[in-house]
């Protein structure tokens, strides 16, 4: 493994003549002025202060000591994390670290192999689960919790709400997911209210689509199980023979309407009907109000009321906008302050869902991500950056979740990655600073962990499973046994968590990055000594209360030596007074002050110097 050393600046003689004024209201208003409305290093939106920190955990996965680790392994063999296990050291250790909500993943019950009839769940069969553990996401009971995370099964409800009580005294808030675009097969809840009727219990299974059944059919087919269909390679799981019988069949989550899914889509799943008939050129049945939407509002109000503080929604592109736009301000009715995060995918659409859909927050995938991903494979150019501040999100970056990890991308420290942890500091950084919205961070990244090997279903792929149980291992290393202490980490993984910790404490503490308008510096520098802007990026997060510069160096070996040049439009800006010296002190690093700018970034660097006049 390789060093994960943070390098600080080496900063050599050069005068540097700006100064500081204090504005006479330095509380709350962003600095603002009439002719950034033109300039296109920035933008014209007012940040809003959402700086969030979300560390997201693979909950079955995250408390698990034990290490066999065997490929298709049960849960005996392997272990599984508990709600038990989420203890007051982990979730202070987290609170250390600077997050302020962590997202519990996979907590509602999904179908999978594993038997719980001795306590009255019906069992699940194995032509229709991905995994020994099962997905997730093929959620079986929309009322109830994953009976793997609890010690006492008939008491997992009590334990999901102690863990919620116990996250809240830790002074952290709750995120879970909604998954409302699909079930599955074998959705049946056992765990509802009275009163309440179930998905697809009333549906007219004679047509193939009716404004109010809550799943779409293909009458007179029975569904066909994919010939390729083998979730646990040599073993042979509960009822696998492909003789799964449901009749007539319905579609597949990932709109596929026929009988026969293939192996690649989700064929363990069932699309929800929303009131849009896909097979007839997709018109809307939205009035009267569906019965899904109904029905999927009483489910939000159920965990909003068990104290959970906002919902990750899975797939919220493959739901109507309208839905959303009439779910939300429900909900909201109940606890105003609770948020929703959507997974999507599509800029094209991004205003909408925020607007229309009343989103607080969109995953920044295809924009932030996928750039600095190819920039820290050395594939990429920090053009990326700057069309996604610039083009994608321009007056509405301050809604958009920033993030290098999740359950659904390739580890940072895996071969299908960057393989070098270190390549996460210049990117984590930008990841961070570029913006006053939320960040996430998945659970082992943090200390580098490379989801090493096959784990079963789950193919050597770069990802940590989220069908199979096992143990994180390099994660496993900082929870040493349940102190939460990092005990058994290397010195280069401590190096690296404490950059985690340092760049996140700082994001939600700095005004600044928090609430600051925005000023790249790339236009002017690009033609600076040693400033290779490919690899090089640098800007202004600012307000009236504090200046910060930010400089970092994707170049995985080289070591530059540019000096930074703020122009005189950043500085009017900025509020800079080009009368008095100025002194930059590296606030990440926590170097001394400097009064140059000229730098000697290192390697896989990144730095954020406060701005202040000399005294």
């Amino acid at each position: 493994m390789k060093k994960f050393l943070v390098p600080v600046a080496a900063i050599t003689l050069a005068l540097v003549s700006f100064r500081l004024p204090f504005t006479s209201n330095p509380t709350t208003a962003p600095v603002t002025d009439s002719f950034t409305l033109a300039d296109p290093n920035t933008t014209d939106e007012v940040p809003q202060d959402h700086k969030m920190v979300i560390y997201q955990m693979m909950t079955r996965l995250f408390g698990n000591k034990t290490a066999v680790n065997k490929m298709y392994g049960t849960i005996t063999e392997n272990g599984v994390g508990k709600f038990n296990d989420i203890t007051d050291p982990a979730l202070q250790a987290l609170k250390n670290l600077g997050v302020s909500h962590v997202w519990y993943t996979g907590v509602l019950e999904h179908a999978t192999m594993t038997d719980y009839t001795p306590y009255g769940i019906a069992p699940d069969d194995a032509d229709v689960v991905k995994g020994r553990a099962g997905s997730p996401y093929a959620v079986k009971d929309y009322f109830d919790v994953t009976p793997d995370l609890a010690v006492n099964v008939k008491q997992r409800m009590a334990e999901f709400e102690a863990l919620v009580k116990r996250t809240h005294a830790n002074d952290l808030k709750v995120l879970i997911d909604f998954i409302p675009n699909h079930v599955a097969r074998s959705y049946k809840s056992d765990a509802k209210p009275a009163g309440v009727v179930d998905l697809g219990e009333q549906d007219d299974r004679s047509k193939a689509f009716a404004p109010n059944n809550n799943f779409y059919y293909i009458p007179g087919k029975a569904f066909v199980v994919p010939a390729g269909a083998n979730p646990l390679g040599a073993a042979v799981g509960p009822k696998e023979d492909h003789k799964y019988f449901e009749m007539p069949a319905k579609a597949t989550g990932n709109d596929v309407f026929s009988e026969h899914p293939s192996i690649n889509d989700w064929y363990e799943t069932v699309k929800l009907n929303y009131g849009v008939d896909y097979q007839n050129n997709r018109q809307h049945h939205f009035e009267p109000v569906p019965d899904t939407w109904k029905k999927m509002r009483d489910i939000l109000v159920f965990w909003t009321r068990k104290g959970v503080d906002g919902f990750r929604c899975d797939m919220a592109e493959m739901v109507p906008i309208e839905f959303w736009a009439y779910v939300i301000p429900e909900i909201k009715k109940i606890n105003p302050d609770i948020v929703f995060i959507g997974e999507a995918y599509n800029p094209q659409v991004y205003r909408q869902y925020l607007e229309q859909g009343k989103f607080d927050f969109l995953y920044d995938k295809v924009g932030l991500y996928d750039g600095l991903r190819r920039l820290m494979r050395g594939e990429g150019n920090t053009e990326d950056i700057t069309k996604v501040w610039r083009e994608e999100s321009r007056d509405f970056g301050s809604h958009m979740l920033r993030f290098l990890e999740n359950h659904d991308e390739q580890r940072i420290a895996s071969p299908d990655f960057a393989t070098d942890p270190r390549t996460a500091i210049p990117a984590m950084t930008v990841t961070a600073t570029l913006g006053s919205g939320p960040v996430m961070v998945y659970f082992g990244q943090e200390v580098g962990e490379p989801a090493n090997g096959a784990e079963g279903f789950s193919s050597r792929d770069g990802r940590t499973t989220i069908f199979d149980y096992w143990g994180v291992p390099e994660h496993q290393k900082w929870m040493n046994g349940g102190k939460f202490d990092g005990g058994r980490l290397s010195a280069e993984q401590k190096h690296l968590r404490d950059f985690y910790g340092r760049l996140l404490r700082l994001s939600t503490s700095s005004d600044a990055i928090r609430r600051g308008r925005f000023y790249e510096l790339q236009e002017a520098n690009n033609l600076g000594k040693e400033y290779e802007a490919r690899t090089v990026y640098s800007y202004l997060r600012y307000t009236d209360k504090q200046k910060l510069l930010i400089v970092v160096n994707f170049s995985r070996d080289k070591t530059l030596k540019p000096t930074i040049r703020i122009p005189t439009e950043a500085k009017q800006a900025a509020g800079l007074d080009p009368n008095r010296f100025l002194t930059y002190t590296d606030l990440l690093n926590n170097a001394p002050a400097t009064g140059s700018l000229t730098l000697t970034l290192a390697p896989l660097s990144a730095y954020v110097f406060e701005i202040k006049p000399k005294e």
